[in-house]
């Protein structure tokens, strides 16, 4: 006798192996992103090594894509094309650089999106072209290559490297044994000295303090210099305007002197002409008076009864 076979419950057992089967697909193929991508194709002029299928895209460090695919370019074989999938909406610009980029020591490759400007145009493709293309720069590691070997290939790097061999020497001379031991010498001074000023601490920390307080009263006096100086400066506005009320009033009395002059110049030239040499001869004529009576009062004191009896005869001499 033969089973019955549930038809229901095989149709229902497919149905779910096959939707399995289909999830696990979709796993397997997902990105890291959902959603609608943007395409773009960069030419890289040099090795691609280490870059694979479905690498990152990184757009100033963010992830923002993957790369599609890696071949040659079919119209110049020097140069490799990739085929970038950004995330829509993803800001390229037209000054925006494409460069390889390792990541550490797994040497795992990725294309790095640097620039693109806030004032740039948004990149688009050009007539001939089915996606537009993003300019590329060299990475790290192609131009440090390139500038070593620009350095190696220069005439000059000889007398370079002669340059500091040469230096070396020198620097080897200058240190030599007498040298050795004055550094030594000067080591231990300033040992002696650490020694010294360690032993003084307290006396160091004493001055430390004593400056700290002195900067404190200098820092008071200057606070009360501020407070006295408004006044200080409306006692010199005020002594100014003195010397400058003064000044006018010495100048007006020195006006009125010139104005008297001028109204008496007549009488002074009168005065100077005729009064003082008459005076001088008076004064001369009091001089003469002033001696004569000075010599009568001489005489008077040697003898006071000359003034009543006359001066006495002079005394005889012998047989007069």
């Amino acid at each position: 006798m033969e089973p019955k076979v549930n038809y229901t419950i095989v149709g229902l057992f497919v149905v779910l192996l096959g939707a399995a089967s289909l999830a696990v697909v979709l796993w397997l193929s997902k990105t890291e992103y959902g959603g609608v991508y943007d395409r773009y194709y960069a030419y890289m002029t040099e090795s691609v090594s280490g870059l694979s299928t479905d690498a990152s895209v990184k757009y100033q460090g963010v992830v923002v894509g993957r790369v599609k695919e890696i071949i040659l370019d079919p119209q110049d074989p020097e140069k490799v094309r990739l085929t970038l999938d950004l995330v829509k909406g993803t800001p390229v610009k037209e000054n925006t650089v494409a460069v390889l980029e390792t990541q550490g020591l797994t040497g795992l490759t990725t294309v790095n999106l640097t620039g693109g400007s806030r004032d740039s145009p948004t990149l688009t493709a050009k007539p001939g072209e089915a996606y537009p293309v993003i300019r590329s720069g060299l990475s790290f590691y192609v131009r440090l290559d390139r500038a070593l070997s620009r350095l190696l290939a220069d005439d000059s790097f000889p007398r370079l490297v002669a340059n500091l061999n040469g230096l070396t020497q020198d620097a080897r001379g200058a240190v030599d044994e007498q040298n050795r031991a004055a550094l030594k010498q000067i080591l231990a001074d300033l040992a002696k000295v650490t020694h010294t000023l360690a032993a003084r601490r307290a006396e160091l920390d004493e001055s430390v303090l004593r400056a700290t307080e002195a900067l404190g009263s200098f820092a008071a006096l200057g606070k009360k210099m501020d407070q006295q100086l408004p006044e200080i400066m409306e006692q010199t506005r005020t002594s100014l305007r003195a010397i400058e009320n003064m000044s006018q009033g010495i100048a007006r009395t020195s006006a009125s002197l010139d104005s008297v002059l001028d109204n008496n110049r007549s009488n002074i030239e009168q005065f100077t002409g005729q009064t003082l040499p008459e005076t001088g001869i008076l004064v001369s004529d009091l001089r003469q008076l002033t001696a004569t009576l000075q010599r009568l009062a001489n005489e008077l004191e040697r003898e006071p009864n000359a003034l009543i009896f006359g001066k006495a005869p002079p005394p005889r001499g012998p047989g007069e």
